[in-house]
């Protein structure tokens, strides 16, 4: 059964949380606001990773990362775009299952006729009072159970 993890708006922050979340995964879905190409290179050393642009994602670096994908994973049409807004479900595929998403920084979970949409929220710097989170997708004979994480990211005492 493959694990996928979320993780989006990192914003050239990868914490050791996040890591250690992402650790034993079978792949990697990012959001955007990746920040730099050293985030992907860090990702890419754990697992496959499937990447769409942010909207701060404009440096050189960024410009052959598409602003959204559609994978199969699992046996799963997985589609990915940053913000929401940008989203065309149509053009995406009448076969996607999860749509994620990112920019917001506030995760969610949600499935809307036979969609399941995914905001992981932001694993990067914290926004307002918004948690440090990551997602993760189990995949098992078509069937996809998402799962949200908080990241305890609490100064130790």
């Amino acid at each position: 059964m493959p694990r996928i993890a979320l993780i989006s708006d990192t914003h050239n922050l990868l914490r050791p949380e996040a890591l250690a979340f992402l650790a034993g995964c079978d792949h990697i879905v990012h959001g955007g606001d990746i920040g730099g190409p050293d985030i992907l290179a860090r990702l890419s050393e754990i697992a496959p990773v499937s990447v769409v642009r942010g909207n701060n994602d404009h440096a050189p670096w960024a410009a052959e990362i598409p602003v959204s994908l559609t994978v199969v994973l699992g046996g799963v049409a997985v589609h990915a775009v940053h913000d929401i807004a940008d989203l065309n479900l149509a053009a995406a595929g009448a076969n996607v299952r999860v749509v994620v998403s990112g920019h917001s920084h506030k995760p969610s979970m949600a499935e809307r006729d036979g969609v399941l949409f995914v905001n992981p929220g932001s694993a990067g710097p914290r926004r307002f009072s918004l948690p440090i989170s990551v997602g993760e997708l189990w995949i098992d004979s078509g069937q996809v159970t998402p799962r949200p994480v908080t990241l305890d990211v609490s100064p130790p005492r």
